[in-house]
């Protein structure tokens, strides 16, 4: 059993810094020193938000990934990535950012539950928190995502496409030239009409109920999450 809890950076500090640790971790044991997702100025902003997995009683957080909603002040982590070989993504993003722009970045899970299905559940948990529609959501309707290319599929079965535009195809050498990355945006997040059926269901049901225990079905089998979305003072 997991639990996946959702706050706003300024809610929890304690909490960001035990994410900010798993993930430069899981990055360390990929040989990748620097990426622009783990740099740790994000948890200052009020405009980031935070999903983390943990055991049953909190004590270990195994991974969690973030959202960042487009500022005047702060530009997204894809921007710092990419920008410099492909400059046209500001743009991009800043007329994105007219009806709500965000991105999706830095999921990570620990060795302990690899395998176990935890990246496409907090793909879904993120993707259901976007969106302008309804109560205590981000007011995000287009979301980025800059990813590993075997996290590609699992990306685009929740609604995002690549972005063929920019880069080669939408590929990039980043971090490292033999580590590339897929640029993908899912264009209207409250519809979803780019998701695959059962992606579309689940996240559309956890809007409706973002507190919940559910059975999710990973390679290994089950997976029994606590759902808390619910962010105060949203």
């Amino acid at each position: 059993m997991i639990r996946l809890k959702a706050f706003r950076t300024t809610q929890n500090q304690e909490a960001c810094e035990r994410f900010a640790h798993g993930h430069e971790q899981i990055l360390r044991d990929f040989g990748v020193e620097k990426v622009t997702s783990a740099d740790r100025s994000w948890m200052f902003n009020p405009d980031v938000y935070v999903i983390t997995v943990e055991n049953e009683d909190g004590s270990k957080i195994y991974g969690g990934s973030r959202i960042h909603v487009a500022n005047v002040n702060q530009r997204l982590p894809v921007e710092g990535a990419i920008g410099e070989m492909d400059p046209k993504i500001h743009d991009m993003v800043r007329e994105d950012a007219k009806h709500g722009a965000g991105e999706m970045c830095a999921l990570w899970n620990a060795k302990e539950i690899r395998g176990s299905g935890v990246s496409v559940v907090l793909t879904k948990a993120s993707v259901a928190k976007a969106g302008v529609e309804i109560a205590n959501l981000l007011k995000i309707k287009t979301l980025w995502v800059l990813c590993a290319p075997y996290t590609v599929s699992m990306v685009e079965r929740a609604g995002f496409e690549i972005v063929k535009s920019l880069g080669n195809d939408g590929l990039f050498p980043y971090p490292r030239p033999d580590l590339p990355a897929t640029i993908l945006r899912l264009r209207d997040t409250d519809h979803l009409n780019t998701a695959d059926e059962q992606n579309k269901q689940d996240i559309f049901d956890l809007r409706k109920t973002p507190v919940q225990n559910k059975i999710e079905y990973g390679p290994n089998g089950e997976l029994i999450v606590d759902y808390d979305l619910y962010i105060e003072d949203l």
